[in-house]
């Protein structure tokens, strides 16, 4: 029986700290599954989930990222619909001007309580946790 495992990936919740607001940058996929999307990806064999997640956003925003710390895990099965993966999630900060690559089809800003309701994979529930812990604290539970 030959083994399937998950595969590993980083979404990197990004803050842009020269603006007013601080807004998150989002991505519209390029490629399936459409819609919005915390900027990320897969992690490369022989790489970290540090190291992926920088690299990640150089691709698809073309923006140095300062990693803040992680936020979460997230990993169930059906949070992407192509296979099952686990996002480690980051929380960073960023200054300058993004601009879409990569498999970004654009980029916007956005404040986190103005949000597009096609977000996909499980983002929605990932920044829905992200607000409640920049306005409370709360960290998101265990299970």
């Amino acid at each position: 029986m030959a083994y399937r495992n998950p595969a590993p990936t980083v979404d990197i919740i990004i803050e842009l700290t020269d603006r007013p607001q601080r807004p998150i940058i989002l991505i519209e996929r390029l490629y399936e599954p459409l819609g919005w999307a915390i900027p990320g990806g897969f992690v490369d064999y022989g790489e970290s989930v540090e190291t992926a997640a920088i690299r990640e956003a150089k691709e698809e925003i073309g923006l140095d990222i300062q990693l803040l710390e992680q936020f979460h895990v997230y990993s169930a099965p059906g949070r992407d619909q192509r296979k099952h993966t686990i996002s480690i999630v980051f929380l960073a900060a960023a200054q300058g001007t993004p601009m879409a690559g990569d498999d970004a089809k654009h980029f916007k800003l956005f404040n986190l309580w103005e949000l597009p309701e096609n977000l996909c994979f499980d983002h929605g529930k990932i920044l829905q946790d992200y607000w409640l812990y920049r306005h409370y604290g709360r960290r998101p539970t265990l299970g």
